[in-house]
């Protein structure tokens, strides 16, 4: 007996089910960032290093799906979304997760030290850009609802008021960015000037989650302006 194909049952029930699988897996991805800089502020490099592995995993994980998903997208979907539409959302889901790799990576290739009085603002914004990578996934999970209405009506505002909200989180991300950024500059004078440049892209980094989060949304509100 022929082995079936996952990916194939998965498709085979609507073109918008990978998209969805994919955003979900984007979505532990980007949780995991949470563990990984509440290890770094305990002084924990050992779970740093785990955490990385697991993001690792994940990200492979959104990949594979990613690739399948673009092997086998059909050219014409007969339904109120273009094709290129749905490939650019899938782009902007990835970059999430390729930024919680890129974030992970650093930490271990490079061993950071947070700074006292840098952790608590630090963890807010994580916690706060992993928000915005929740709520997009929540949007995602609205596609099947936006199909069965044409992408009109009640499910078509609904989804519009999503992503507003979602915009609010990205703000209040850019506005902890920036506090961060102040609380680093009160601490440059003790620390290496290196230090102090790999620090300020690593705030840059994680307030991409939420910037890619943001995307996702109103990608999606373009698509139901149309």
């Amino acid at each position: 007996m022929a082995g079936s194909n996952p990916f194939a049952s998965l498709f085979g029930r609507s073109p918008f089910k990978p998209m969805q699988e994919h955003m979900r897996i984007v979505k532990k991805c980007a949780g995991q960032v949470t563990k990984l800089f509440e290890a770094l502020c305990d002084g924990d490099q050992k779970k740093v290093e785990a955490v990385k592995e697991r993001i690792f995993e994940l990200e492979n994980e959104a990949d594979d799906i990613k690739n399948q998903l673009r092997a086998h997208l059909p050219k014409s979907l007969f339904m109120p979304v273009d094709r290129r539409d749905l490939l650019e959302v899938l782009d902007l889901q990835d970059s999430i997760a390729d930024t919680a790799q890129d974030i992970a990576g650093l930490l271990v290739e490079r061993k950071m030290e947070v700074e006292k009085g840098m952790d608590k603002p630090l963890l807010k914004m994580v916690r706060r850009c992993v928000d915005a990578c929740d709520q997009a996934c929540l949007i995602i999970e609205r596609l099947d609802e936006l199909v069965e209405t044409g992408f009109r009506g009640p499910e078509s505002d609904a989804v519009i008021e999503m992503v507003e909200q979602l915009n609010k989180i990205e703000s209040d991300t850019d506005q902890m960015g920036l506090e961060l950024a102040r609380s680093l500059f009160v601490h440059e004078d003790k620390m290496k000037p290196v230090s102090v440049v790999f620090w300020y892209d690593l705030i840059l980094m994680i307030g991409n989650l939420a910037d890619y989060a943001e995307k996702v949304g109103n990608r999606l509100r373009l698509l139901l302006a149309r």
